[in-house]
Formats: structure tokens, C-alpha cells, sequence
């Protein structure tokens, strides 16, 4: 009989679901299930229900489990990846109080200005927690609950996250993990512990509504019967303490040691590292994150990466093939055609009130061909903004590992290499998060008995690089993006000031 584990990736757009072999790490099945942010919300609101995650969940993994053919009585253990940041209410019965708001909701600028401000100021804040109070963070976001609905707010009884709802929905036990917990802005890095000066800026009464925290390689517990049924699985299944999707990501692109530097390009950009001790920004730009291995992820997001190509391959009614060919047929650089992609607000640098801009537009340059590489190197230099802060912070890279919808493109890798300038790969399992939450999965089974095992003796093991996707710097291509660079950053620090205004009058 086989030994199976599953690796389960909640995002924004969908949930996947993994069926890894225990003792090849090769995957037998997989499927997903899609779904949408809820509409016609105010500007700056992102918003989904958590019962959306459960249920998609519940959809994918039966999927996965069938085409994998799997029985069980073969699975054993389950894992956990979930976006970040988002804020899970529920009440003392423990049912979701309202939608929850997500990593990409903008809507808290207020929020973070009066929390930072009770601190006393930026430096206050990275004191207390190791982290800038950023819109994204899900501090803000319970602030805002007592703010602008205080009678929900009333009803909080229990703070969550979407992978720790998840986990709460297969065991029935309200746990958090370091790696999640580091990106509430509630949690003092350095000392893995609530800060108590964050919580007393929220409300006097906040700790009581944080779960208790749990090591990376702490079980979060078993499946409970009812789940259980529901999904045709034993009691006896493991479920690991889980993470956040850029948590598990790591793992599953064998980023569990110092040197490896991921590179995740979704509907987000990601670019972290695994730290042995905390790596604290005093700008505040990178997030000093902890991992979901026990040591820590200093970490840069920005929000806008597969967002502005896809808008652009739609808007011009294109495959992702045709979109492809026609980046491709523009030249290294756009000819001058740069856009600063901050089309839902911007988080590295801080800039939510942010929006889109294309400079350099001419007779030239104003062809399909040209928007739309110059959407993909856009995003691609608002991400290595963030690289170069890491650089500066002490984190250099021997190797860029890139995963998500754009590390498929290899225009796009060839790109991020020049952008870069370090030689990019892939990793034979795409889904980073998912597999990294299985392997999580592996490795929280494998200690219960007592088996004295790292997970980074894991990810050796089952981590493989896709070597026909190798991409390395052209000297050339390095040259033009880094005066293309400058431009960009040039254009963004001029526009700080009128961003707020614009978005502002266009949404009177």
C-alpha cells in the first residue's frame, strides 16, 4: 500500500490540491477549484469567504484524490499553504462574523497611521514587532473591524488566518504557527512572541482573541470526524501546523537554507530567502518575516505582477501564446516604454494610493507589442526594487528559483534574468506552495514517531531543478534594464505626491 500526503494551496484565485508519493515525493494527482474576489466593493476592499476556501477545498482534494486513485487508507498526513495576511473573524461558536479581508485590501491606510502612531512612529514599530504596520498586514485590518463595524467587532471571539481557518476547519482546534503569525504585525519576530505594545494599540482585549502559537513542525492536529466524512478520509490523518503561501512556497522550491533565493510571480511578486536569524529592515520595506521551517524569511511583496499582464493579454484578446510571441517581437527595454505597475495600489515600496503609469509613449512605441513587454519588464523591475533592498540588507543570491504563472513564460525567465542578473531556474514541480506544503506535511508525520529528521533533508531529497529551463544574464539586455531601472524609479519617487490626489478624484 502506498504512503500519501497531500499538499493543499488556498489562494486568491483558487485552490490546489497535490497527492505526493511519501517515499519518491513524486505527484500522483492534483486538481483545483476556482473562484472570485466578491464585486462591487468599495475602492481599496478585496474581500472573500472563508467558506469559499473550505468548500473549494473540499471540491479540489476529492478531485486530486481521484485521479490519483488513491484509498483512505493511504493517506496520512495533510498540509496546509494559505494566502497571507487575511483577517478571519469568528465569533464564539466559531463561525465566520463576515467576509474576510485580504493581503491586497488597501483599504486600512488609516488604520496603519493610527497604529503606527500610538506606537510612536515607524522606528516604534519595527521595534515592537520587527515590521513596518503595512496596509497589507492583518493588524490594520482588525483595527478597522472596531472602527467601522464595531457591532462585529463585538462579536469577536477568535483571530485567524486563511490557512489557520482552513486548520481549524479539518481539526476543530484554532492554532496559529510562527511563519503566518509574523506577517499579522501582532508578532514580535525576534521573540517568536504577541506584542504586547501592537495588541494594547488595537484594543485592550486583543490577546485573548489570538490562538496559541505553534512550532513549524508541530502537528495543528487530526482531522475531526465530521471533516473527516466530508471528505471521505480517516480520523487517524495528520494535518501540519501549515503556512503562508510564500512559507510554503519556500519549501517547496527547496529554499531551506541560506544562499537559495525564491522568486514567486502570481497575481503578486514575491522575492524571499531563508535567514538562520532575523533579518529587521530599518526602512521597513522588507518584511522580516519568520518561515515555516523554525527560522526566518526576510521577505518583499509587490502587488502587481501576473495583474498587469493579464490585463494587457486580455485587453488585446490574446492566448498567452499569441501574448507571448508579441512581448517577444518588442525589443529588450520597450524602446522607452515603462510602466510603473501599480495598478492596485503598490506595497514594495509602500505606495497604496498608488495606480498605473506608462511613460515613454510615442508613435513608436505606441504598439501592442510594446505595452505589452513593457507590462511584463515593469513588473519584473518593481520586483527587483525589493532585490536590491535585500542586497543592501545583507541577502545576496547564488541562484534565483521562480515559480508561479510567469516563471512558465520563457521570455519572461529570460527577463527576470537580465533584470536580475543572476541566473534564473524552475523547479520540476511547478506549484511550489502546494508541494511545500505537503512536504511540510511529510515532515511533521515523519517526527511524530520520533523520527529525528530536518526539512531541509527533505527538500534535498525531493526538490529537482528543471534544467532545460535554465535562464542566464545577457550582458547586454543587463545594461539597457538597468538605465530602464533608474527610470522607473525615478518616474514612482516623483509621482509619491500626486498618487493620493489622482485616486482620490477618480473616485469621487
Amino acid at each position: 500500500m502506498r504512503t500519501l500526503v497531500l499538499g493543499i494551496d488556498s489562494g486568491t484565485q483558487s485552490t490546489k490540491v497535490l497527492v505526493v508519493d511519501a517515499k519518491s515525493g513524486k505527484v500522483l494527482g492534483s486538481a483545483s477549484a476556482a473562484y472570485d474576489l466578491i464585486p462591487n466593493l468599495p475602492p481599496g476592499a478585496k474581500e472573500q469567504h472563508p467558506h469559499t476556501w473550505r468548500d473549494a477545498t473540499a471540491k479540489a482534494l476529492k478531485a486530486a484524490l481521484k485521479t490519483a486513485k488513491a484509498t483512505a487508507a493511504e493517506v496520512q498526513a495533510i498540509g496546509v499553504s494559505g494566502q497571507q495576511h487575511g483577517f478571519v473573524p469568528l465569533d464564539k461558536t466559531g463561525e465566520v462574523i463576515r467576509a474576510a479581508k485580504l493581503w491586497c485590501d488597501t483599504s486600512t491606510i488609516a488604520e496603519c497611521e493610527e497604529i503606527t502612531g500610538k506606537l510612536g512612529g515607524l522606528k516604534a514599530a519595527i521595534k515592537a514587532v520587527g515590521n513596518s504596520i503595512a496596509p497589507g498586514f492583518t493588524a490594520p485590518k482588525i483595527l478597522w473591524l472596531k472602527n467601522h463595524e464595531p457591532e462585529n467587532f463585538a462579536r469577536l471571539a477568535t483571530v485567524l488566518l486563511p490557512h489557520d481557518y482552513l486548520n481549524f476547519w479539518l481539526t476543530g482546534q484554532a492554532t496559529m504557527e510562527y511563519g503566518d503569525a509574523s506577517g499579522t504585525a501582532l508578532l514580535d519576530v525576534r521573540k517568536r512572541q504577541w506584542s504586547a505594545a501592537v495588541l494594547k494599540a488595537i484594543d485592550a482585549d486583543l490577546a485573548a482573541k489570538l490562538p496559541p502559537l505553534r512550532a513549524s513542525n508541530q502537528a495543528a492536529g487530526r482531522l475531526q470526524a465530521a471533516t473527516a466524512k466530508a471528505l471521505g478520509l480517516g480520523t487517524d490523518v495528520v494535518v501540519s501546523a501549515g503556512g503562508g503561501d510564500n512559507m510554503m512556497g519556500a519549501i517547496g522550491t527547496g529554499n531551506t537554507r541560506p544562499g537559495v533565493i525564491t522568486a514567486s510571480f502570481g497575481t503578486s511578486g514575491t522575492i524571499y530567502a531563508c535567514a538562520e536569524k532575523p533579518v529587521i529592515d530599518p526602512q521597513g520595506e522588507i518584511a522580516a518575516f519568520c518561515d515555516s521551517t523554525n527560522r526566518w524569511l526576510p521577505l518583499l511583496c509587490t502587488m502587481n505582477v501576473t495583474v498587469a499582464t493579464e490585463m494587457a493579454r486580455q485587453y488585446f484578446g490574446w492566448t498567452h501564446d499569441k501574448f507571448a510571441a508579441a512581448a517577444a517581437s518588442a525589443p529588450a527595454g520597450c524602446d522607452g516604454l515603462v510602466l510603473v505597475p501599480y495598478l492596485d495600489g503598490e506595497r514594495t515600496p509602500n505606495v497604496p494610493a498608488g495606480t498605473g503609469v506608462f511613460l515613454g509613449v510615442n508613435p513608436k512605441t505606441f504598439t501592442a507589442p510594446h505595452f505589452a513587454r513593457a507590462a511584463m519588464e515593469g513588473v519584473t523591475l518593481g520586483m527587483n526594487y525589493g532585490l536590491r533592498r535585500l542586497a543592501e540588507l545583507g541577502v545576496k543570491p547564488t541562484q534565483i528559483r521562480a515559480t508561479g504563472g510567469g516563471a512558465k513564460s520563457k521570455l519572461w525567465r529570460q527577463v527576470m534574468a537580465d533584470v536580475f542578473n543572476a541566473e534564473v531556474v524552475t523547479l520540476k514541480v511547478s506549484e511550489g506552495a502546494a508541494y511545500g506544503a505537503a512536504l511540510q506535511a511529510l515532515w511533521c508525520w515523519r517526527r511524530e514517531p520520533g523520527e529525528d529528521v530536518a526539512i531541509d533533508a527533505i527538500t534535498d531529497q525531493f526538490v529537482t531543478l528543471n534544467k532545460a529551463e535554465t535562464a542566464t544574464p545577457n550582458a547586454k539586455n543587463v545594461e539597457t534594464y538597468r538605465q530602464v531601472q533608474a527610470l522607473q524609479d525615478e518616474t514612482s519617487k516623483a509621482l509619491r505626491g500626486v498618487f493620493p490626489q489622482h485616486r482620490a478624484f477618480v473616485t469621487r
